[in-house]
């Protein structure tokens, strides 16, 4: 048995302006710890698997500066991905990838470069785990977070046996639910979609090429054919949790309890930072007095508070941004609503 690891570490990180530059996305950036978030999943991997047979798949802009921050890992191994054509593309790109290098029975372990974990060896017990039911059922495996919270930020999957700590075949997938639902589902032993997926190659590509309608003019290209084509063939982008997931009933879920959570907003660091008595999270020279609840990032100059709650305030560069956590969720618009002010901007 081969054990390979694939890291998704695309995307520009917009939520995290203005901090993040499509230069320095999310993943390149230290949020959580002292580490850029991709160099964190890397290192958390490293105990049960090695970085000859660890992808990073990545936007084409952002290969030297990964190559720059993961040494240990081949030249080979860090990924363009030609064009976003979701998860569903890529990591059956990266599954072709090691079936050539590795065979059809190397197993795959696929997670994302910009998560927290709080207990990394309970977090790799729960890979191994994944990876040993993928092998023994010849499944697709998903790690499902037991949730600490109502979120509505997360798809939910509801395993067949809501009362097992064991694995057991997924009943079905509900997409992000309302906060009622959410409770609803939490108290039904629904279990967070993380994204964190194990199988072999073999079978995998198996349930793509059965399921994943979007691919089928890219599964036609032939097993030496460049990332350029494969890509390019690719009819709409989709997510591996659409096109093969919820159409395949070859599912099983593991539950894991490891601390995870996704870093996807400024808001996040309040859940997963390390926080003053008063619930405060900070970066850089900050001063606060009768504060609390509050994020701040001050990554140039000071930042100085007083009196206020459930803030996000982000310097960079002679540029401040504050708003509230909740509204720190929709810098996508607000960014849309900035005049331009030339290139530098």
């Amino acid at each position: 048995m081969s054990r390979w690891a694939v890291v998704l570490a695309g995307g520009v990180g917009s939520r995290f302006w203005p901090l993040s530059t499509p230069e320095r996305p999310k993943q390149l950036l230290a949020l959580v710890t002292d580490k850029p978030l991709l160099r964190d999943a890397i290192d958390r991997l490293g105990p049960i698997v090695d970085p000859a047979h660890t992808l990073v798949l990545t936007n084409a802009g952002l290969v030297k500066s990964i190559r720059a921050l993961l040494s240990p890992i081949p030249r080979e191994n860090i990924i363009p991905e030609p064009r976003p054509a979701g998860t569903a593309a890529a990591l059956t790109w990266a599954a072709r990838i090691i079936e050539r290098r590795d065979g059809k029975d190397a197993t795959m372990i696929s997670v994302h470069a910009d998560w927290s974990i709080g207990n990394d060896s309970r977090f790799r017990e729960a890979l191994l785990l994944a990876e040993q039911t993928a092998i023994e059922t010849h499944s697709l495996v998903t790690v499902g977070v037991v949730p600490t919270r109502a979120e509505t930020g997360f798809g939910y999957i509801q395993p067949s046996d809501p009362d097992s700590d064991h694995p057991s075949p997924v009943k079905r997938f509900v997409e992000k639910p309302d906060r009622e639902r959410a409770e609803k589902m939490r108290g039904e032993g629904y279990l967070w979609n993380s994204g964190i997926f194990v199988w072999t190659v073999g079978d995998f590509l198996s349930e793509v090429k059965r399921h994943a309608r979007e691919l089928g003019r890219a599964l036609a290209v032939g097993p030496d054919a460049e990332a350029e084509e494969f890509f390019g063939r690719v009819s709409q982008p989709v997510s591996v949790d659409v096109a093969v997931l919820e159409r395949t009933r070859n599912v099983s879920v593991v539950p894991g309890n490891f601390g995870w959570d996704d870093i996807g907003t400024w808001g996040a660091l309040a859940r997963v930072g390390s926080k003053d008595e008063l619930g405060n999270v900070t970066a850089g020279d900050v001063h606060l007095l009768d504060c609390c609840d509050n994020v701040v990032h001050a990554d140039a100059g000071r930042v100085v508070m007083f009196g206020v709650e459930n803030l996000v305030v982000v310097t960079r560069d002679g540029l401040t941004l504050v708003t509230t956590q909740e509204k720190a969720a929709d810098l996508k618009r607000l960014l849309e609503s900035l005049p331009s002010r030339g290139e530098d901007e």
